[in-house]
């Protein structure tokens, strides 16, 4: 039991945890701007009430078009809204490291000779 509770309360899954509820609120609310959008745009071109209503040879289309919408949405606000903000501000604090570069490795191996032939004369 004790591996189990130290695996609960590990970090990281406390993380994956809050970030899972999150992003359920968020789905709900991305859900809920899709089918705003959607009113919106049916009431510019006078076409159906909402796309839910979409049917195709007596097949209802209409969730499924809500849903790509409603995801193609969430992925470019977590794409923009999440992921290129981390990534702008990681490169900006975060050390790059150095490259070595093959005269550094060079005088690296010069020095280690040295030492090394200097350790027979003592």
């Amino acid at each position: 039991m004790k591996g189990f509770k130290d695996f609960l309360m590990r970090g990281n899954l406390v993380e994956i945890a809050t970030g899972l509820i999150i992003a359920t609120a968020f789905a709900s609310v991305v859900s809920a701007f899709t089918a705003l959008l959607l009113a919106i745009i049916s009431k510019i071109f006078g076409g159906p009430p909402t796309v839910g209503d979409i049917t195709i040879a007596d097949i209802p289309v209409g969730p499924f078009i809500n849903a790509v919408i409603a995801f193609v949405m969430m992925a470019a606000i977590v794409y923009f809204a999440v992921i290129k903000p981390y990534q702008h501000m990681r490169e900006r604090f975060v050390a790059q490291e150095e490259e070595t570069t093959a005269e550094d490795i060079e005088l690296l191996r010069e020095i280690r000779d040295e030492l090394r032939a200097g350790r027979g004369k003592i």
